[in-house]
């Protein structure tokens, strides 16, 4: 979308002002805060249907009613250089968001993950006597203490997905409460209910849901693809419609081309035989369907050597970190090469008992994140916010 378009959508946008305390301000940056976005929507205009939605988010955040200061394709961006790199994007938009929330006045503002960019938002948001809530914590448990302070200061209430996250808060005394994770809401039933098949011959290669990661990961991951033969497995790479390009790499691996599935990406990963995934919430969706899985993580240098050094857990992978254990076998940086990943993609294969010890340890991870199924976690977060639009 080029300045022209955007100033067109803002300027309609800006003729759609509620009355003073009658909006909700929701911002997210990324796809998985898309998807959480999404499903806190649906529910909570089934509660509050005068209440008009504004702010930051995706498509699916979109097509649900948000109205969006700019193309949420605008706002991913991965990696400490990378972000620096689009600083001045990101400097108006802050800007041009405080001006929209001054306009019209919200009665709450819900933020969703986006930390880099939501806090600095939730501290001008606490000046102006909107009430925060926080919506899938800032990963302050990896990457230290350092922001809690500001998080008791700026958050009015913390909703959680992850459940180890409860102790960790409530002995940094910030306001917490448990939800539960909203890809419960996400994944369908049948995917979730599937039977994992051993005798599968696809594997489902998740390259990520960023361009960068595209570029980074899926060439890695089809060299190690050919070295496991396509005559003996059938490879399906997971992609997105959303705005990504996976040509530049196709193009240098032609024979992988018709092995593209856009959207179908729960589907495939239910009937793989094995999933070999970019780190990220992909891998928790991977752990929650119950599926073998192999994880790899490229990112620039300096990115890697600033996160090297603040990281402080001994697992990257979601899956991993929930499980609070090695389940799934990690390749990080240069340890995400062609060879090794092929040989421990041959070493699962060759091993059925293997496969089905990981996947009972994934089905495990699920249970920890069911609260039950009377109420789902979305409907929890739109319960807390409906609470600041009752008379």
């Amino acid at each position: 979308m080029n300045q022209e378009n955007d100033k067109q959508n803002n300027d309609k946008h800006n003729t759609s002002v509620s009355p003073q305390g009658h909006s909700l301000f929701v911002s997210a940056g990324d796809p998985s805060g898309d998807i959480a976005g999404f499903h806190f929507l649906e529910r909570f205009a089934k509660r509050n249907p005068s209440v008009k939605v504004f702010g930051l988010g995706g498509e699916r955040m979109r097509q649900c009613g948000q109205e969006q200061l700019v193309a949420g394709e605008k706002l991913a961006a991965l990696g400490f250089w990378e972000v620096a790199k689009k600083y001045p994007f990101f400097r108006k938009l802050f800007h041009q968001t405080l001006t929209e929330i001054d306009n019209r006045k919200p009665a709450a503002a819900l933020l969703i993950d986006y930390p880099g960019f939501n806090l600095r938002l939730a501290r001008q948001l606490k000046k102006r006597g909107v009430p925060v809530i926080f919506y899938i914590s800032p990963q302050v448990w990896a990457w230290g203490a350092g922001r809690i302070k500001e998080m008791r200061e700026v958050i009015d209430e913390l909703l959680l997905i992850l459940p180890f996250e409860v102790d960790f808060f409530a002995e940094h005394q910030v306001k917490s409460k448990y939800v539960g994770h909203y890809l419960l809401d996400d994944i369908a039933p049948e995917i979730l209910q599937k039977p994992y098949n051993e005798a599968s011959k696809i594997i489902a290669l998740l390259p990520g849901s960023r361009q960068q990661e595209i570029d980074r990961m899926l060439p890695t991951m089809l060299e190690a693809a050919r070295k496991l033969g396509l005559d003996k497995w059938d490879f399906r790479i997971c992609g997105r419609s959303a705005g990504l390009d996976y040509e530049p790499v196709l193009s240098a691996f032609s024979e992988f081309r018709d092995k593209l599935v856009i959207d179908k990406t729960r589907e495939t990963v239910a009937e793989s035989a094995l999933v070999i995934s970019s780190s990220g919430t992909a891998t928790l969706e991977t752990a929650l369907i119950g599926r073998p899985l192999i994880v790899l993580y490229k990112t620039g240098a300096l990115t890697y050597a600033i996160a090297k050094h603040l990281v402080k857990l001994p697992h990257i992978a979601l899956a991993n970190i929930v499980a609070g254990a090695s389940v799934a076998p990690e390749f990080i940086q240069g340890a995400a090469n062609a060879n090794s990943i092929a040989d421990c993609a041959n070493d699962l294969l060759s091993a059925p008992g293997k496969r089905e010890e990981m996947v009972s340890s994934f089905l495990e991870v699920r249970e920890r994140l069911h609260l039950g199924a009377d109420v789902s976690p979305s409907d929890r977060v739109a319960k807390i916010v409906s609470e600041y639009y009752t008379a």
